[in-house]
């Protein structure tokens, strides 16, 4: 018997017998439904359209699924029109009322129908209580009855017929279809996994998050880019100023002063009057993508790209400078050019600088910032500070996020596990004490906490290690050659060496040491990773199908290496589904392509999963135990149920 406090607690949500009883009942029953259907996504990136699109459509699951239901039906351009109707419901019901205004009714009805069977066909694994979750509460009769109706009974059909009937007359035909849509969409993805990387190079991270936010089962595992920007909310000034690097960088002005009300003027006016007769031919922007809502000039973003790169280094030498143990002195690189002769010696050999004026840089002293560069760094600081979107979504990254997770036997990380070459985890020694494997991601996972939670400043330091330190499991290179990319024309000293983990994550026995570590048993578990992309031609599906690797370039930074827009792992009760992306392009007609996916299984399930196979049926396992003793206490008299 537990503990009666425990189950005088428990007493507080089960008061009766037939409070127990019915719980117990319920329980039972929902162990024997399918589990439901989890999607992975990595390194989004800011990729805020292609993105939405992939999670509207499940990835081009709910197509699947309408050609399933109507295809010997409906003609392929009416198949997708209707998917195209479930990814972006106001948008299209606002073209067709425009353009077909005389039978817009007629068309609603006929609408409603076929979402309402499409919506039966995604919410038949769930219980009652799991789709009444996603509902719109101001539509949930209407469609809780429209859901259950049974076709096969008469008076059910003209039940059926007076509802949608009486939703055309009472003018709310179109916010039902749209509820309908979202309940759609909520239902084909229960739940879903970001493996790092919200932030950087695309145009919008912030909107992404805005998304994620309203799902109402995610988890995400931080990648470096995440925890470059937790760095920054955490009082990192480093982190900050690399934030604002990548940004002048790609271009991306939108994110940072429409997304979350950063001011970048203070920047702009430091730039313009310190590098204002500067060409900054090495800080051009890479433009990927156009911003919409503040458009800045290409040689001042280069100007502000610039003054912010300056500043970082500066700041990060002397971060370094306080953190011997990190063992990175050797990146303290600004400190080793020689300004007189415009040269900087590496390794023993001394190279020309492409860019030699230093206009803000003491040759004497060279980390130490100017009285107007300190000034700068701390308004940009108080601006990140004082976002509230910012801090929302960083909360929300923080909650939901982790190192690593483990779930349903598959292991989700984002960059690797620090290995040497001699295939043994590789040791790393911080705070006084030293860790590998799994103790080195949850030391590093509670260090990021601190840093955010409790505002200490040596783990908020630390988060500058986690994006590039030579043994972070986030990052998994020697050396980020930012400097020498800037500053040096010789390419092989761009040469950044990848851990080993990279060279062996191909054979099988080192992921099944990885997952023996994480409690797993290698028979019947996966590893799922992103962080590096997968390489034109190259298989996404490493060690026998032991290992999947999702990065497959959503960004549009990477497609040109990967040579496709993306991957989607998808794992229902069936099988493992790997979802492969062309490039996506916003709508510009009225029907949506919804061709741009091909999906393929990778694996079969022995049996099809019910939900007492995952990790969600042990704990209604161990709930229904609970209540079990719940239920035995309240007949032995220990305690008195309340009526």
């Amino acid at each position: 018997m537990r503990d009666v406090q425990y189950l005088q607690l428990l007493a507080e949500q089960y008061p009766s017998i037939e409070a127990v009883s019915n719980a117990i009942v319920g329980l039972n029953a929902t162990l024997r439904l399918p589990k439901g259907t989890e999607y992975y996504f990595s390194d989004l990136h800011g990729e805020h359209e292609a993105f939405i699109h992939l999670l509207r459509s499940g990835s081009g699951v709910i197509r699947r699924k309408i050609d399933d239901l109507f295809g010997q039906s409906m003609l392929e351009c009416d198949r997708d029109e209707l998917a195209s109707i479930i990814y972006y419901p106001k948008r299209n019901l606002a073209r067709k009322r425009r353009r077909s205004p005389d039978s817009f009714n007629e068309w609603c009805e006929i609408t409603i129908n076929r979402l309402v069977l499409v919506c039966r066909e995604v919410s038949r694994k769930y219980t009652r209580k799991r789709v009444h979750r996603g509902m719109d509460a101001k539509y949930e009769f209407i469609l809780d009855e429209l859901l259950l109706t049974d076709d096969t009974d008469a008076d059910k059909r003209r039940y059926f017929r007076e509802i949608i009937d009486t939703v055309l007359v009472a003018g709310i035909a179109e916010p039902l279809i749209i509820a309908l849509c979202h309940l759609i969409q909520q239902l084909t993805v229960d739940k879903l996994h970001i493996i790092g990387d919200l932030f950087d190079r695309g145009p919008r991270a912030d909107k992404i998050l805005v998304e994620l936010m309203k799902h109402q089962n995610v988890d995400i595992q931080w990648g470096n880019h995440d925890i470059d920007w937790m760095g920054a909310m955490a009082g990192n000034r480093v982190c900050m100023m690399n934030v604002l690097r990548i940004a002048t960088s790609y271009n991306s002005f939108d994110v940072i002063e429409d997304g979350y009300g950063i001011n970048l003027r203070p920047l702009s006016m430091f730039a313009a009057q310190v590098y204002g007769d500067d060409p900054c031919e090495r800080f051009q922007p890479h433009v990927l993508d156009e911003n919409i809502l503040d458009p800045i000039d290409p040689q001042q973003a280069a100007r502000m790209h610039k003054a912010v790169a300056v500043i970082m280094f500066k700041l990060e030498g002397q971060l370094l400078a306080r953190h011997p143990e990190y063992g990175m002195q050797a990146r303290m690189l600004l400190g080793k050019v020689d300004f007189a002769d415009g040269t900087i010696t590496l390794d023993g050999k001394t190279h020309e600088m492409l860019d030699t004026r230093f206009p803000t840089v003491d040759p004497e002293d060279p980390y130490r910032l100017t009285p107007e560069e300190h000034e700068l760094v701390e308004g940009l600081y108080q601006s990140f500070q004082h976002s509230a979107q910012l801090a929302s979504h960083i909360d929300f990254i923080y909650n939901h996020g982790s190192m690593y997770k483990v779930i349903n036997n598959n292991l989700l990380y984002h960059g690797c596990i620090p290995m040497t070459e001699s295939g043994e985890f590789d040791v790393v020694t911080l705070g006084g004490s030293s860790y590998s494997g799994k103790a080195l991601l949850d030391y590093l996972d509670k260090r990021a906490r601190q840093a955010y939670y409790a505002g200490d400043a040596d783990s908020a330091d630390l988060m500058w290690y986690l994006w590039c330190g030579a043994k972070s499991p986030l990052f998994g290179r020697d050396r980020m050659t930012t400097f020498e990319r800037y500053f040096i024309a010789d390419k092989s000293t761009y040469t950044e060496t990848r851990s080993f983990y990279y060279r062996a994550y191909e054979d099988a026995a080192v992921c099944d040491k990885i997952l023996r570590e994480f409690g797993l048993d290698p028979a019947h578990s996966h590893i799922i990773n992103g962080h590096v992309p997968v390489k034109h031609g190259e298989n996404p599906v490493k060690a026998g199908g032991k290992l999947f690797v999702i990065d497959g370039g959503i960004s549009k930074a990477y497609q040109s290496t990967t040579g496709i827009a993306g991957y989607t792992l998808i794992f229902d009760s069936h099988d493992l589904q790997l979802a492969e992306h062309r490039p996506f392009r916003p709508a510009t007609s009225e029907v949506t392509a919804s061709t741009f996916t091909s999906i393929r299984v990778v694996e079969k399930m022995p049996h099809r999963l019910l939900i007492e196979d995952t990790d969600a049926g042990e704990e209604i396992r161990s709930k229904i135990g609970a209540l079990g003793e719940l239920l035995q206490a309240y007949r032995d008299g220990v305690l008195r149920p309340r009526q």
